[in-house]
């Protein structure tokens, strides 16, 4: 799965650090307390209340209640500090601050500035993005502020307002980026815990699920295409399952835009970290074959592994490679920039490099770098003498896709390319949907265990009967073991409230039942796999366009409604979500400037070098600048930034996605540079 980094003057990114819920050149930064005035005047210390509070340092998850009795989840290892109408929690590395905060002000905008007021006198930071989210579980209205920040100040502030009759409760958050990316899963428990007094959640246990019959499928095939209409998606592809049986495979809209060539069940999509179920599954075969344990140290497995130190590569075990819980950061960069001349054993030693920034078992921390290891190790378990790369292919092969009947699922991209396949989509700078270069996703071939699978929607649909029949095929034949198989459910660390993370796996128990899937995502390709294992239901969600992420959570909404007469929310949640991607996007190309800002341009160097992430190219063609990485190349616009500096952004289609390229504009060692960051590392390029 691509990283989303926090990435700052950038509305779209700071409003995901707000509402994301669901992949070591040098020395990790130490994490510090954001302790300065910040730029726009207002202090960023620790939350302050103006009485002496009482102070709770919790040894265990609690559940904690406001004074007008809404409660919230706060996580073991945080202080919570109780004074009158605030309750404030700080994080175990102290540069992680939330408060909740009770007023009756007139409006979401007043109740917010007195929120602040009362934890910071002199906060004068300016909105850079407002958002109303649906009102649901009791709450009346619910709106999303978002603040400006510098890069350098390296800080993510948000505020979210909701309200239940006469009384606002505000959560503020002040974090700095490598906190957020530490944390992030835990302020998301405490944030999206918050309950009204009284309410209770709409819970589907114990329900019977309804047939998928003709009505309900048409219900969703209509759903599916509004929400194709509403995001820009060229294309989805879709699947259901029920009782073991196939009851819906279908195709919307094009391969490709300016194509009539409509998508259908055998399109292939990349399938992204999607891919990292399938190569867990093969872990589960080979534990079967007694080549190891889930429990066995990876050194004993594959000798040449390792990590930061000889204390973390001897800690490590196999199920460490997949659980999301080991606290190594993601390094998401080093395989982004850098993939020309990869290979498995090169994208293996880069875990050398890594070490861990909470404790093993601590804290959801994605890594795509230990998911390709899981798969590189088991290949090289089943075959040690073939190179790494190629002995994962034949495992996944012979384990997993020929088994199963997965007839077309492939790593060879040449090979998905020629026949029957989507071609990538994102957004250009003016809004419209464009073809992205496919150069960057290959980016994540050198590592494909963790996301570099090709599959459609009836192929998948052959894993989700699998995962539904705990592990036998239609047949009835026993292809892997219960034990093994449900092991990789069985929760590892919480990411959200009510969502774990398993191995490969995410559990979700958000409407009372369990519902198991995992999200893709690569330039212009999104997708997820899904099964409620107590109701024999199914599918797959395939697009091939960077919004279609949107559209899942609402789609599973749609779902589940139709099958247990849930409240009707999903077409509201859609909705709200399209409206709210578009404005995001519309605000952040509001702030740039394209062609380039001259004076910026001047300043640049031609040629550039970073020793983590290579060579970086300047070439200017008229009024446009690009910047060549060599393993890709995009155009970019700038945007000022408050503190006075200027970054380079990205803005070509799948590259502009989330912000996910930005290049500030800086000297270093008495060079010009430009630095690249991701929450907890920073990549320096010097001229050359």
């Amino acid at each position: 799965m691509r990283s989303r980094p926090i990435r700052h003057g950038s509305s779209l990114a700071s409003m995901l650090v707000v509402l994301v819920a669901c992949g070591g050149a040098e020395p990790m930064p130490a994490a510090t307390t954001a302790s300065a005035p910040g730029a726009n005047g207002s202090s960023t210390a620790p939350m302050q209340a103006p009485e002496e509070p009482s102070t709770e340092k919790l040894t265990s998850d609690s559940v904690k209640e406001t004074p007008a009795g809404a409660t919230f989840k706060a996580p073991a290892g945080w202080t919570l500090k109780t004074a009158g109408a605030r309750r404030m929690l700080e994080g175990p590395e102290s540069d992680v601050h939330f408060a909740f905060v009770e007023n009756k002000e007139t409006g979401a905008e007043a109740a917010v500035a007195a929120a602040w007021k009362e934890i910071h006198p002199d906060f004068k930071r300016a909105i850079e993005f407002v958002a109303d989210k649906p009102a649901r579980h009791g709450w009346e209205q619910h709106r999303v502020f978002t603040y400006e920040t510098s890069p350098n100040e390296k800080l993510a502030i948000s505020a979210v307002a909701r309200r239940n009759k006469d009384t606002w409760t505000i959560g503020l958050l002040e974090a700095s980026d490598a906190g957020y990316e530490r944390r992030g899963a835990e302020v998301r428990v405490i944030r999206d815990s918050l309950r009204p007094k009284g309410y209770e959640r709409e819970s589907f246990k114990g329900k019977t699920a309804h047939a998928l019959d003709a009505p309900r499928m048409a219900e969703i095939a209509k759903f599916v295409e509004r929400a194709r209409e509403q995001l820009g998606v060229p294309g989805i592809a879709i699947s259901l399952v029920q009782d073991g049986k196939v009851v819906y495979e279908a195709g919307f809209g094009m391969r490709e835009l300016g194509r009539p060539t409509p998508v259908d069940a055998d399109t292939l999509f990349m399938i992204a970290s999607n891919t990292k179920a399938l190569s867990t599954l093969l872990l589960a075969k080979l534990i079967d074959e007694g080549k190891f344990g889930w429990e066995t140290p990876v050194s004993t497995v594959y000798p040449a592994f390792k990590l930061g130190n000889e204390e973390t590569t001897r800690s490590a075990r196999i199920k460490h490679l997949v659980c999301a819980c080991t606290g190594l950061p993601r390094q998401d960069d080093e395989w982004q920039f850098e993939f020309a001349k990869a290979t498995a054993g090169s994208s293996m030693a880069l875990l050398g490099r890594m070490q861990p920034t909470t404790k093993f078992g601590e804290t959801f921390q994605y890594s795509n770098m230990l998911a390709a290891a899981a798969g590189f190790v088991g290949g090289y378990a089943a075959y040690p003498k073939r190179e790494l790369g190629a002995a994962y292919d034949e495992a996944m092969r012979t384990r997993v896709f020929q088994p199963l009947g997965m007839k077309n699922t492939t790593f060879d991209y040449p090979r998905a390319l020629r026949g029957n396949h989507a071609t990538p989509h994102g957004e250009n700078f003016d809004g419209a949907q464009g073809i992205v270069d496919m150069r960057l996703n290959e980016s994540i071939y050198p590592l494909r265990p963790a996301g570099a699978g090709w599959s459609s929607a009836h192929d998948l649909t052959r894993y989700v009967q699998m995962e539904l029949a705990r592990g036998t095929l239609p047949d009835g034949t026993r292809y892997v073991s219960e034990k093994n198989l449900m092991a990789r459910r069985e929760p590892q660390v919480a990411m959200a409230e009510n969502v774990t993370y398993a191995m490969g796996l995410v559990t979700d128990t958000r409407f009372g039942i369990p519902l198991i899937h995992h999200g893709g995502s690569m330039y212009g390709f999104k997708s997820d796999m899904f099964w409620l294992p107590e109701h024999g239901v199914g599918g797959v969600f395939l697009a091939n366009a960077d919004a279609g992420w949107v559209a899942v959570k609402p789609y599973f909404r749609k779902l589940v409604e139709l099958l247990f007469d849930g409240r009707p929310e999903a077409d509201e949640d859609l909705a709200f979500a399209a409206k709210e991607y578009k404005a995001l996007h519309e605000k952040e190309r509001s702030r740039r400037v394209l062609p380039p800002a001259a004076d910026a341009v001047a300043a640049l160097a031609k040629h550039y070098v970073s020793p983590q992430l290579g060579e970086l190219k300047v070439i200017s063609k008229g009024n446009s600048v690009i910047f060549d990485i060599g393993e890709w190349k995009t155009a970019v616009a700038t945007r000022k930034n408050d503190d006075g500096t200027t970054t380079f952004i990205g803005i070509d289609p799948g590259v502009d996605d989330e912000g996910a390229m930005e290049f500030l504009a800086s000297e270093r060692e008495g060079k010009r540079a430009l630095i690249v960051r991701e929450a907890q590392l920073e990549y320096v390029f010097l001229e050359k």
